[in-house]
């Protein structure tokens, strides 16, 4: 006979999304926190940012206000989606978006991601975040696609 888990040991499957401020991130969000419904699961929202770098080893001003411009991005995203009844925890990272994503998914249950962000070619089916982690994620990854 298999010995049975204890429930009050069990952690809820973790469901992590990409934030960036863009429309299709508030999709991914809002289809994280759907999921997360049905199987009782946790949403981990994660942003992240960065300071513009003119050299190596030269950073430019006060990383403060780029953090809270960050955070402000990931509030907002959330205050746009109905999340009653699912924890969503926010997170903040700095450094290279699909990177922190992918740090973040290991352990998740899913990993959340619009199929196009706020830079680059607009013309791509997918951007390039959303490509990393399709490649290289360590869980079972969904890309939302943009509302036509």
């Amino acid at each position: 006979m298999t010995p049975q888990r204890s429930d009050t040991n069990h952690s809820p499957e973790r469901i992590v999304v990409g934030i960036d401020g863009s429309g299709t991130a508030i999709e991914a969000l809002r289809w994280a926190v759907d999921e997360a419904r049905r199987r009782n699961a946790t949403v981990e929202a994660v942003c992240a940012w960065h300071q513009a770098f003119v050299a190596p080893t030269h950073i430019l001003g006060d990383p403060a206000p780029f953090e809270r411009d960050a955070m402000q991005l990931l509030d907002s995203a959330i205050d746009e989606v109905d999340t009653s009844g699912v924890t969503v925890d926010r997170k903040l990272r700095t450094g290279n978006a699909s990177q922190a994503l992918l740090h973040e998914a290991k352990g998740a249950a899913l990993l959340v991601v619009g199929s196009r962000g706020r830079g680059g070619f607009t013309g791509l089916l997918l951007g390039s975040v959303s490509q990393q982690v399709a490649h290289h994620a360590p869980c079972p990854v969904v890309i939302v696609p943009a509302t036509p």
